[in-house]
């Protein structure tokens, strides 16, 4: 054949099926997704060309699934990380480590097995654990807020009962989420309903879409009062001490502020472009779109352990302690300061 074939992304629509009708004949197969009514000559399965960007999913599958799985195993082999910090930092973990191993399977399962079961199967994982991912970092944001205005009561068994109440909520929630595919909420019955994400439908993801960006309206208005609370305090400890302006405490009170801005924005930067895109997008627009807003946002996921367990000065110890078998002084010594928040 003197042209290249096309091959339909998976993650954009249903995959053709690939076989001869007999030697040396050639079969037209049409593919029934995105692009409508596109012909493809079948070829050997040897012969299989992978999307580039499907390959870039998997990477970063792959990444985020080894980067998360060292934080559960740290917070699990722990006994000293058993907060509710530290298991709500622990569920943003499994989450991101199931959804790095989602994007995995889907790749594997998309290329090699060519089923539609077991691509809804992949699909409804990376749906629940995006999901449980967004939904513990609001309960993150959620237990920071009351830590700071409940201080005085906030190491309670009431907390504790609190914290797993949210988390059997959240991820109660994002299995409901993920199980929708496959209980029978998808497109392979309606090519005109499907969303930019095969085999979603555009309801389907659209209610994900808004419910993301109510949340996101929720956490901004989370962090705006935590702001608040902390500059309060700073204020406070600076007139009891006559600090001056240029104080060390004010200096790291501005830092905890800056450090709050900074993940509200990579949180923002990360999942609002496939959010809004997928809103107005439907599955007849161009694929390098899809591709070009879902890659970042799965990029949320490598950078959440870097956030919100790698800074952290009981995961840093315990993490020195799996590594070398040591603590490093300056580790040791390092105090909390309002940058930690």
């Amino acid at each position: 054949m003197s042209e290249e074939v096309p091959v339909s992304p998976s993650w954009l629509a249903q995959e053709p099926t690939w076989g001869s009708s007999g030697a040396g004949s050639i079969e037209n197969i049409t593919v029934g997704t995105y692009p409508p009514a596109v012909v493809l000559p079948a070829r050997p399965p040897a012969e299989l060309l992978v999307n580039p960007w499907d390959i870039l999913l998997c990477s970063s599958g792959t990444l985020i699934a080894c980067e998360n799985a060292l934080v559960v195993l740290v917070i699990w082999q722990n006994p000293a990380l058993r907060a509710p910090m530290f298991l709500l930092i622990g569920s943003l973990a499994l989450a991101d480590l199931l959804a790095g191993l989602g994007l995995v399977l889907h790749f594997t399962f998309a290329y090699l097995l060519r089923s539609d079961s077991a691509q809804l199967l992949t699909v409804g994982l990376v749906v629940a654990s995006f999901s449980a991912s967004i939904f513990s970092l609001l309960a993150i944001t959620i237990d920071r807020y009351l830590s700071l205005y409940y201080a005085l009561t906030y190491n309670s068994e009431r907390t504790a009962a609190f914290t797993y109440t949210m988390l059997v909520l959240l991820w109660g929630v994002s299995l409901f989420l993920g199980l929708l595919p496959v209980t029978g909420v998808n497109c392979l019955g309606q090519e005109a309903s499907c969303s930019v994400v095969w085999p979603l439908t555009k309801n389907n993801v659209a209610v994900l879409s808004v419910s993301f960006l109510l949340l996101f309206g929720l956490m901004l208005q989370l962090y705006v009062q935590i702001c608040k609370i902390v500059m309060r305090h700073a204020h406070q400890i600076a007139l009891q001490h006559h600090f001056l302006v240029a104080s060390p405490h004010y200096v790291t009170t501005r830092k905890g502020v800056s450090t709050l801005a900074i993940i509200l924005g990579t949180f923002a930067a990360c999942w609002m472009p496939f959010t809004v895109y997928s809103l107005i997008a439907d599955y007849t627009y161009p694929p390098l779109y899809t591709y070009a807003t879902l890659v970042p946002a799965t990029y949320n996921s490598v950078i959440n352990p870097v956030i919100y367990a790698f800074r952290n000065q009981e995961i840093q110890k315990a993490l020195w302690l799996v590594c070398c078998g040591c603590i490093p002084a300056s580790v040791a010594q390092r105090a909390r300061t309002p940058s930690d928040v």
